[in-house]
């Protein structure tokens, strides 16, 4: 009788296999997850870190500062406390840029809607905005830069005072090719000090904010004399109506 042929024997697969690269492609994963969860924290901690150390110490300055100095070799700036800068300074400069500046906690929503409305035709950058983007960040219209202004500026909204902020943006901003800071500025316009600024020309100062390298406080435009008119009689308006109030250190 023949024999029978044994059953052929079935192929062994190697599942173990393509288990274990799962197992590695999930782990790796999951490392690279950690470790960019960590590095995000570090970043936050950090970036909170540095927007608290500039709530008690002056900022030394801002890139775009350096990058002026590196273009002209030097530049004018002297820090000056708030008590040490003219009220009505402080009160121009809301009146001119932020007249909503004690009222919002960095965004200024209503303004925000008329430049949607008019097709963008202005900017809706708050103080608060333009003090992160001169203390933190670089000058420029990206989004990257936006974002970044955007979330700073709820930083510093929740851990500055309203006061800080105006102090710091006071003392920040450029008022002249090379010169920073309104005691800079108030010495190479009208050879004076911050402290000692008129209604005038606190005025004027603010009124070439927009645009410090073309408009001159010392030696005004018609449209600069018009513009520091229209100032002065806003820093009154938000002197009675309480808008303010916020601006005493």
């Amino acid at each position: 009788m023949p024999r029978s042929k044994p059953a052929p024997k079935k192929p062994r697969y190697r599942t173990g296999a393509p288990h274990r690269a799962f197992m590695a492609i999930a782990n790796t994963w999951r490392r690279f997850r950690r470790w960019v969860l960590r590095l995000s924290a570090l970043v936050l901690v950090l970036l909170l870190a540095w927007v608290l150390l500039y709530r008690f110490v002056a900022p030394p300055g801002g890139l775009f500062m350096w990058q002026e100095y590196r273009r002209l070799g030097e530049i004018s700036r002297q820090w000056v406390p708030l008590h040490q800068i003219a009220p009505i300074m402080a009160r121009s400069v809301v009146a001119a840029e932020d007249a909503n500046f004690c009222r919002h906690w960095g965004f200024d929503m209503s303004a925000i809607r008329q430049v949607i409305e008019q097709g963008a035709a202005r900017g809706a950058s708050t103080i608060s905005q333009q003090t992160v983007k001169n203390v933190f960040l670089w000058h420029g219209r990206d989004w990257t830069r936006k974002a970044l202004e955007s979330g700073i500026t709820l930083l510093v909204e929740a851990s500055w005072p309203k006061a800080r902020i105006i102090e710091v943006y006071l003392n920040i901003a450029e008022f002249d090719e090379g010169v920073f800071g309104v005691e800079a500025a108030a010495q190479h316009y009208f050879g004076t000090t911050a402290a000692e600024l008129s209604a005038e020309q606190a005025a004027r100062l603010a009124a070439i904010l927009p645009a410090p390298k073309t408009r001159n406080a010392a030696n005004p435009s018609e449209f600069t004399r018009r513009r520091a008119v229209a100032i002065m009689d806003g820093a009154a308006t938000i002197a009675r109506d309480g808008r303010a109030d916020c601006l005493s250190g």
